[in-house]
């Protein structure tokens, strides 16, 4: 896809954040940003202390710039036993050195939206999470007026798991913000209580379908031999214990 603000064929390419990005990642981020942020952490990202980065890069761009960043992702290794969706894994709590990968900040410059990139750098932090045994998801928070950021996480299969009123503060203004998760590794959300109502419904279903089945079967098997001595109808039926099956939520 060509973007028609690019007057050229973008060859994009994605590589580490290294200092040399310093000034312009700040830029960027002022740019796209309503929060500022401390220069500490920028320089936390050039160096990578603590903080893991991917830039894109337009390989095409002439002048000098085909190293200039176009696009980046900031993320954070953290615990899962410490973090806020603890309670949203269904995980083995006794296993401490269980991570997540929370992603900090998300951006691409104007001229090259609509190109991809944005999908491809949350990629990146997937394949690297998903290359860690010992992580069981990515998260991260996205404001709840950014209808286009939640489209693209809601596109990539992150579930949107809870809502958290006023989490953000914005020149003396609250809004809200959403938490998405993609699992990883065979890690899943625990059962919310619409999906446990649901599965108790369909249990009952099935067991009530399961009952009447089986009453219909044993009718149609009653049989009705002939007295000789009243010549009346006595029905002969052996009892049968009926029982039904359904299987439900589990919890780890």
């Amino acid at each position: 896809m060509v973007n028609p603000n690019i007057s050229h064929r973008p060859t994009i390419c994605y590589r580490p954040i290294q200092p040399s990005d310093l000034e312009i990642l700040e830029q960027i981020h002022s740019d796209l940003f309503p929060i500022r942020y401390e220069s500490e952490f920028f320089q936390n990202v050039v160096n990578g202390r603590d903080i893991l980065s991917w830039a894109a890069v337009d390989r095409s761009q002439a002048n000098g710039q085909s190293d200039d960043l176009i696009g980046f992702v900031t993320a954070r290794i953290v615990l899962a036993k410490d973090s806020e969706i603890a309670d949203l894994l269904r995980y083995d709590s006794s296993k401490v050195d269980q991570t997540l990968v929370y992603i900090l900040t998300l951006g691409v410059v104007d001229a090259y939206r609509n190109l991809g990139i944005a999908t491809s750098l949350i990629l990146e932090v997937i394949k690297y999470a998903s290359s860690n045994p010992v992580c069981r998801a990515v998260y991260l928070h996205v404001i709840s007026y950014n209808n286009p950021a939640i489209h693209l996480y809601k596109k990539m299969l992150f579930k949107c798991v809870r809502r958290l009123h006023g989490f953000y503060l914005i020149n003396g203004q609250h809004y809200d913000s959403y938490l998405f998760v993609y699992y990883i590794n065979g890690s899943r959300s625990p059962c919310s209580p619409l999906e446990l109502v649901t599965v108790v419904v369909s249990c009952m279903k099935t067991g009530l379908k399961s009952v009447a089945a089986k009453l219909m079967k044993n009718k149609e098997m009653v049989k009705w031999p002939k007295c000789k001595e009243t010549r009346g109808l006595i029905p002969t039926q052996n009892k049968r214990m009926i029982k039904t099956e359904c299987s439900g939520c589990e919890y780890v």
